[in-house]
């Protein structure tokens, strides 16, 4: 029988009528947080402390005002109605509604989750869903885990959950949540609560239902009601979604409150109705009957199951959310869960490579479930917002000192793919743009969407800035959203979709920013930038973001690069353009002359002390000029040096043929300034690359050696599992600046930064980060297809063994997977010396994929579930898996990289596979 193509498998059709019959497959999601306490939007309070402000404790009686939160929830797309689970071991002194963690002033390496669970699948349209959450049977340690945090230096772990010993002798419920949609507003839910311990032991489940508090505001004064309407049966009436049912299998007890705030306990202030958010506590913990509703009827509502699940074995509790009223909601109701999961098992199995091991696929298929996962209904008026704060800056009387007064044009009602859900319940706009090229491999439509909301009037600046996060939105990011709109326009078009609209609203969008970014970041108009910490958190000497303490400015070779990198890409997103309308011409040579006037501002001809690069060493490093104009180099070897490299594209050999009014532009500005043409690359006049290529990069050949020699030396840049943020060699030779009698030092810490100068847990000084590591591998990959076999270097440095740019490609990449890849010995290294996860078996094949990880080791580090940028990794599998299957093929390997832009997203090549 022949194999399926792309289009014929049953969860693409479902994308396809979702983009072009507008079927809502996904109109519900697991758009609900795991967190909404301490974060930003909650926060009224005089000081700005949001961590503070709205605690865990009080999340369970306290009605939130702009989002709501749950474990392993689903919502509709504007979060009208929520579902998620409760849980209680009859030991623990409060419902386990959501999830727990350290504040950013209680860990001793910053805010930091202490639960586990897994985002373990997801389909792109969530018509099949799974999601574990470990339950311990004995009380959850809250006060331990604060109290132990507390005590410990920045030089100690953190202590974690297991170290507890909560889950000793196996003595908790693994509880798996699963959803399948019969329907796009059919969803049927299964929990399954297994006992991993010897003796039987009671579960409490409460699976909830409740409208997210859109009324006490003042936002919305129609009746919102949940009711009882038969035996285990809840009717949600709502006047925009409509009428919905809540099928509880078993007739279960069925309980009713309000979502409304316990004024009583928060405040000493009396309720206004005697139903509050918190009921479900009173009522089943301290057994207050009259806590929840007799008239069975209210905003919130919970299914009451009571579990005893023997040692060993499993207890399944059903239910179906549905628009239709059903008398039989559990007829054939496992066969469609059992339909679905083939339906999701045959979309994995089609876009993964073949090439791929059994673990290899784990790992690929767990990251993108968790970057699926990750999509949340965010939602933000900062008029709003501003104006309850009474900091709204048209107003007459303004409270000064609160964030983000200058983005009072804001509102933000959309999903969007978030870092995590817990750590980081809101987009960074940075994060996003990597999101987007793993997102691309399973739902393409969602990945451009993704891009052009950063664009749009509501949340793009007047100005043209980009909104960083929500803590800080005029915060500095890496300007990465071009390189992103670029490759995902790349992709549409190998795949027989060429979006010209996209790009050329991308591309209006991002000229804005572009001249943001000009008239803004380079305050001398020397073609050199500072952008403030730019994403790299911690890797200077400086807060970058601050005043210097030296006076003066920093002129940063990362912020510098990333505009060189960024003028690449507008200049190659023209060219196409031009192809619909040639005065994008005049606009493509506009970037050609900013990137060559950027990068002749980090070398100039001659040896100056006022310029990026260091001939001695052979690096790029950030330039301190003081107040009396003197200047010096800050000789950390960082990624801020590596990041040049990227700026690094290849044009094919038509390129000159095809746009003569820009060739001749640049050829009389060569005329004109011979001079700045000196150190780019390649400096050779008219030297073309392999098959006629054409390269625009800052290093030339003989830059690109000795940068690479750092980059690929294990005792600097290159680690057992990636590239490392920062040289090894500063491990025993740290550098050291002083500022009068005060010494500020950067040395190599594979691991947890010993600084909090960007918050507890922000770290790029060594340990291994993907997104960065990313761009590496594309700019050798792009250098490879210029330069050919013929170009080679040792890798490792000094090891005698010669690779080409494509080979050392392939080994960094090698080595990032092997950082979540089952070892000779079994073992995973992200999860490092923790037992239960490397021997365990209900444990060991749960990926987690951490924000960065050891620079030595590989262990995870920083938040445990940022699938974000991490879920890269899966992007890489894909690439390299189909590259090696390609060569396999014994197919040039220079010719094969632009086809497999077309399989990379799932297209299909000339055999349909």
């Amino acid at each position: 029988m022949p194999e399926k193509k792309i289009v014929d498998v049953t969860e693409q059709k479902r994308l396809n009528d979702a983009r072009e019959a507008g079927i809502p497959w996904k109109k519900w999601g697991p758009y609900l947080s795991e967190r909404q306490w301490g974060t930003v939007r909650e926060d009224y309070s005089e000081d700005g402390n949001a961590w503070d402000y709205f605690s865990h404790d009080q999340s369970r009686s306290r009605a939130y005002r702009w989002g709501e939160d749950g474990l392993g929830g689903i919502c509709d797309e504007k979060q009208r109605l929520c579902f998620a689970l409760a849980l209680w071991n009859e030991h623990d002194p409060i419902l386990k509604e959501r999830l727990y963690g350290l504040t950013n002033s209680e860990g001793n390496h910053g805010e930091d989750v202490k639960e586990y669970y897994f985002y373990i699948d997801s389909t792109p349209t969530h018509s099949y869903m799974k999601y574990l959450y470990k339950y311990p049977q004995r009380a959850f340690p809250y006060r331990d885990l604060i109290e132990k945090n507390r005590g410990r230096s920045r030089e100690e772990f953190e202590y974690e959950l297991l170290d507890t010993g909560v889950f000793d002798d196996n003595q908790y419920f693994d509880v798996f949540l699963e959803y399948a949609k019969n329907g796009p507003e059919d969803i049927l839910i299964r929990i399954t609560a297994h006992n991993r311990g010897q003796e039987a032991a009671r579960l409490r489940l409460l699976p909830t239902l409740w409208f997210r508090n859109t009324w006490s505001w003042g936002t919305d004064d129609q009746k919102l009601s949940l009711r009882m309407v038969a035996p285990g049966t809840i009717q949600a009436s709502h006047h925009e979604l409509g009428e919905y049912w809540l099928y509880c299998d078993g007739a279960p007890e069925l309980l009713f409150t309000e979502n409304e705030s316990n004024a009583q306990r928060l405040w000493k202030q009396p309720n206004a109705s005697p139903y509050v958010k918190d009921a479900f506590h009173a009522y089943i913990i301290s057994g207050q009957d009259e806590a929840v509703n007799p008239a069975q009827v209210g905003t919130k509502a919970a299914a009451h199951y009571i579990l005893d699940v023997p040692g060993g074995e499993s207890k399944t509790v059903r239910l179906r959310l549905t628009n239709a009223s059903m008398d039989d909601a559990f007829g054939g109701f496992e066969p469609i869960f059992d339909s679905l999961i083939a339906d999701a098992d045959e979309f994995y199995d089609r876009i993964s490579p073949n090439s791929l091991n059994e673990d290899e696929r784990r790992v690929h298929r767990q990251a993108l479930a968790g970057m699926l996962w990750s999509k949340q209904y965010y939602y933000f008026d900062l008029e709003q917002w501003l104006s309850e704060h009474n900091s709204h800056p048209l107003l007459e009387s303004v409270r000064h000192g609160v964030r983000n007064t200058e983005w009072f044009h804001m509102l933000n009602a959309d999903v969007i793919s978030m870092p995590d859900k817990w750590e980081y319940p809101w987009y960074a706009a940075w994060d996003l743009a990597f999101h987007t090229l793993g997102l691309a491999l399973v739902d393409f439509d969602f990945a451009k969407e993704q891009l052009l909301l950063m664009l749009r009037n509501l949340y793009f600046h007047p100005n043209g800035q980009i909104p960083a996060y929500e803590w800080n939105f005029s915060d500095v990011n890496p300007p990465v959203h071009a390189w992103a709109t670029l490759s995902l326009y790349k992709t549409g078009r190998a795949l027989g979709r060429p979006d010209l609209r996209f790009l050329e609203r991308s591309f209006q969008g991002l000229m804005l920013n572009f001249n943001w970014w000009v008239n803004r970041k380079d305050p001398t108009g020397r073609n050199v930038f500072a952008g403030g910490f730019l994403g790299l958190d911690n890797i200077g000497v400086f807060d970058r973001s601050a005043q210097l303490p030296t006076g003066g400015t920093l002129e940063q070779a990362d912020g510098t690069a990333w505009m060189a990198f960024y003028c690449q890409c507008m200049l190659e997103m023209a060219l196409i353009l031009c192809e619909y309308d040639t005065i994008y011409e005049d606009i493509a040579y506009k970037f050609i002359e900013h990137f060559i006037w950027i990068s002749y501002a980090m070398d100039r001809i001659g040896e100056h002390h006022d310029e990026m690069w260091d001939e001695q060493d052979g690096f790029f490093y950030d330039l301190l000029r003081l107040p009396d104009g003197q200047a010096m180099r800050l000789k950390v070897r960082s990624m801020v040096g590596l990041l040049p490299l990227c700026a690094s594209t290849v044009f094919g050999a038509n390129v000159a043929m095809q746009h003569p009014k820009l060739t001749e532009m640049t050829a009389l500005f060569r005329k004109r300034h011979p001079e700045v043409f000196s150190h780019l690359a390649p400096t050779e006049e008219g030297y073309i690359g392999y098959k006629g290529r054409r390269l625009v990069s800052i290093l030339s050949k003989k830059k690109l050696k000795r940068v690479l020699g750092y980059l690929l030396d294990e005792n600097e840049f290159l680690g057992p599992h990636g590239i490392r943020s920062l040289s090894r060699y500063h491990l025993d030779h740290p550098f050291r600046f002083w500022v009068g009698h005060q010494e500020l030092k950067v040395q190599y810490l594979p691991a947890e930064s010993d600084s909090g100068m960007f918050g507890g847990n922000s770290n790029w000084r060594g340990p291994v980060w993907m997104p960065v590591n990313t761009l590496i591998i594309r700019a050798l990959l792009n250098l490879y297809s210029f330069y050919g076999d013929e170009f080679k270097v040792q890798c490792p440095a000094g090891s005698g063994q010669y690779m080409t740019l494509f080979e050392v490609a392939q080994e960094i990449s090698r080595r990032l997977a092997s950082i979540f890849l089952r070892d000779a010995d079994g073992r995973r290294p992200v999860y490092g010396g923790t037992a239960k996860f490397q021997e365990d078996p209900h444990w060991r094949d749960l990926i987690l994929f951490y924000e960065y990880f050891h620079g030595d080791n590989g262990a995870g580090l920083g938040a445990s579930h940022q699938t974000g940028w991490t879920g890269l990794i899966a992007s890489l599998l894909d690439l390299f898996g189909r590259l090696d299957a390609e060569i396999g093929l014994e197919t040039e390997r220079e010719d094969i990289f632009d086809r497999l832009v077309k399989e990379q997203a799932g297209g299909e090549d000339e055999t349909g596979k």
